[in-house]
């Protein structure tokens, strides 16, 4: 990805970067300069959370750092909100106040789930409940989107 990333910059295209975010800080480095837009999923805000998805939040959030911290890169962030799993007030509270420490005007989608693969049994997202987050959110972020609905 670096390497492909430094040929696109000698030829004048733009990198963009879609990812879970679960990236080793070294690569992360090297790579930073070279992305010119991410869009990072956050999937929830909780080490639990994480647990029972697989990951690490603490990573995550490192590598949100680090894009947020490079001057040229564009920098939005996304979350499913999945009933009973990440939907309360207070954790995409805590995200969004958490996101808006390093700029409050990076941008923030929160999408509406559907039931499909291996969480087929919780229901989908009701849009009222995306919405009333989308407010939360806006109480520290500018650009808060949601998505789905």
């Amino acid at each position: 990805m670096r390497d492909t990333a430094r040929l696109a910059h000698e030829r004048g295209l733009a990198n963009v970067l879609v990812s879970n975010g679960y990236v080793n800080d070294g690569p992360l480095r090297e790579i930073a300069p070279l992305i010119d837009a991410a869009n990072i999923d956050l999937k929830g805000f909780t080490p639990g959370f994480y647990d029972l998805v697989g990951g690490d939040l603490g990573t995550v959030k490192r590598t949100i750092e680090v894009l947020a911290g490079e001057p040229g890169c564009h920098l939005e962030v996304t979350t499913l909100i999945i009933p009973g799993l990440n939907d309360s007030e207070d954790e995409i509270d805590a995200a969004a106040a958490w996101l808006a420490s390093l700029n409050p005007g990076i941008p923030y989608h929160l999408t509406r789930f559907f039931p499909c693969h291996r969480l087929q049994d919780r229901p989908a997202t009701p849009p009222a409940t995306v919405r009333q987050l989308a407010a939360i959110a806006r109480r520290h972020l500018k650009h808060v989107y949601v998505g789905n609905c």
